[in-house]
């Protein structure tokens, strides 16, 4: 493990740890999963501001999309010209074309501290006590690609796992393009396709990667996403054609 990641680990690793002793006498086996769920409900609520604040901007560059029509009419022919003028248009709106990028990064610190926890056979100075925590019979620090396949128990709580992540992905994607303008503006074009169509559906991916803790993760963490922006496009009208 990196050295600078010393600290948040042991730190992580005893906030899980004292919420699965909390949750024991209540959910038995379960608690180390409601543990990480918890964990990472508290996660999203520190960066809460960041998300609200990115959904914001997109809101904003959905606000934008005639304008930015415009002014890709007007300067088809002076590119540097557009781009200059596109620029100063987003930022007196106080926003940027990466606006929802940030909460994105935001949260890998901490999936690689849950990463990390789980594949540290010692932590905090003694045995990592989270390592024999299950879910349905299967370490939290099991892997998918190590382990005995697809037609064992451990290869359905993983298919499971990704069958969620899948499912909530494509919700996420759904509520995305409904705050998204239509038509997209030529320049917002294709991040808004890759954002809408694409993203949604890495999580998938990453988590056939990581331990099963680190699925627990990404799903709950794509579960308050999704719920964050469909609170949000609640509020805010619909992009007009």
């Amino acid at each position: 493990m990196p050295s600078f990641l010393g600290v948040p680990v042991d730190a992580a690793y005893h906030l899980v740890l004292a919420l699965t002793g909390v949750l024991t006498p209540v959910l038995g086996a379960l608690a180390a999963t409601a543990g990480i769920v918890v964990f990472t409900m508290a996660v999203r609520l520190l960066i809460a501001p960041l998300s609200f604040r990115a959904l914001g901007g997109q809101a904003a560059q959905a606000r934008l999309a005639p304008q930015l029509q415009a002014l890709s009419q007007r300067y088809r022919k002076q590119p540097e010209r557009f781009q200059r003028e596109m620029t100063a248009l987003y930022q007196r709106e106080g926003t940027t074309m990466l606006a929802g990028i940030w909460p994105v990064l935001a949260q890998w610190p901490f999936l690689s501290v849950m990463y990390a926890i789980f594949r540290s056979p010692r932590l905090a100075g003694g045995p990592n006590q989270l390592l024999s925590r299950t879910l349905l019979g299967v370490p939290l620090g099991a892997h998918w690609l190590s382990g005995p396949g697809v037609a064992s128990v451990q290869g359905a709580v993983f298919l499971g796992a990704f069958a969620a992540l899948a499912a909530l992905s494509w919700l996420a994607a759904r509520v995305a393009r409904r705050m998204a303008p239509t038509p997209a503006p030529p320049p917002a074009h294709g991040a808004m396709k890759l954002t809408t169509t694409v993203l949604p559906y890495v999580t998938v991916v990453i988590a056939a990667f990581m331990p099963l803790a680190g699925a627990l993760y990404l799903i709950t963490t794509v579960a308050w996403s999704t719920a964050e922006r469909w609170l949000f496009s609640r509020r805010t009208p619909r992009p007009a054609p």
